[in-house]
Formats: structure tokens, sequence, C-alpha cells
């Protein structure tokens, strides 16, 4: 019976461990940092057209999130939770930007249908984007992790937050939004 028992306990302890390690692992680029200036392809509503951070910063602050893979469960679901709060971001100044692995072609479908056309996803195919933000799951590293950093005017990340579940991230980073507005009487 021990003989039996001890695998299936070691299999678990292992998993657990690992879940954890994913879990918690975060990225290292940390408030005050500055962030990585990109420019990728991306879609809004259908149309394909070229983003650059530089520019979304100077009309304010850009709430940058990086998911594992368009039209998967919970990056759809996190994608109707940002779409739902893209209005409460534009209060602040603050405009949305989604990124993954996934090609323009498979992002310009989930921009209408996921997104409802209310921000834009860019594709980052070779993971540049991703491994400049140090955003990569641990185990795959050009895969992107479930990150998300608000990124103030001034190109310094002003807020970070890692979790594998969608949830907490819109609400994490609206209020680091909304934190940041006060500190400068938006």
């Amino acid at each position: 019976m021990k003989r039996k028992l001890l695998p299936a306990v070691l299999a678990a302890a292992v998993s657990v461990a690992c879940a954890a390690w994913s879990l918690t692992a975060g990225a290292t680029l940390k408030p005050g940092d500055t962030a990585p200036q990109f420019t990728a392809q991306a879609s809004l509503g259908g149309k394909t057209y070229t983003y650059s951070l530089a520019d979304q910063l100077k009309k304010g602050p850009v709430v940058l999130y990086f998911y594992p893979a368009a039209f998967t469960k919970g990056c759809t679901i996190e994608a109707h939770e940002f779409a739902e709060a893209v209005d409460e971001y534009s209060k602040y100044g603050a405009t949305v930007i989604g990124v993954s692995h996934d090609n323009i072609d498979t992002l310009t479908k989930f921009s209408v249908s996921e997104c409802r056309s209310k921000f834009p996803v860019a594709a980052d195919a070779e993971s540049k984007v991703i491994g400049a933000y140090d955003a990569g799951l641990p185990m795959h590293s050009s895969m992107a992790n479930r990150v998300s950093y608000v990124i103030a005017p001034d190109g310094k990340i002003i807020y970070e937050y890692t979790s594998l579940s969608p949830e907490k991230h819109v609400e994490n980073t609206l209020k680091a939004v909304k934190d940041w507005a006060a500190a400068h009487k938006q």
C-alpha cells in the first residue's frame, strides 16, 4: 500500500509546488522602473495599425496587460472585464492595451468579439515585448503570463500585478490609475 501511495503523494506535492510557484512568480519590472518602449502591430475593432507606447503615453497613463492566449477561457473573461471598464479608465485619462504572443489575424478577431472593439490588442508573436517586460510564463517564456502594468505618462511603471487568475487585474489597475490621477489632480 505504501509503495502505491508514495508516488501519488510525491506527484501531488510537486504539482502543488509548481502551481504555487507559477502563481506567485512575478514580473521583475516593478514600480519606479522605466517601462520599455515598443511599437507593435495591433488591432482595434478589427482594424490593424501600428501601436506606439510612446505616442499613447503622451495622452496619459497606459494600462498594459499581458495575457497567455486569445480565445481561452481566462483571457476571454479578462478581455470582457477590461472592455467593460474602458470608460472608467478614460475618466482618468488612461488607455488600455493587451499584448499576447498571438498573431495579428487572431487578434483582429479577438479585438472585435472579446475586446468588444473597446481597446486594442497587440501581436507579439516573437515575444519581444513579453521578454522586455519579463512577462513570460515561467515554464514557457515565449508565452505571456497574466501580468498587468500601469505606466505613467513619464514612462515610469507605477503599478504591477501578476496572477494567472483573470480576477483582480481590472480592479487593481483601475485603483492604481485613480490613485495616480488623484495625486496628479486629473
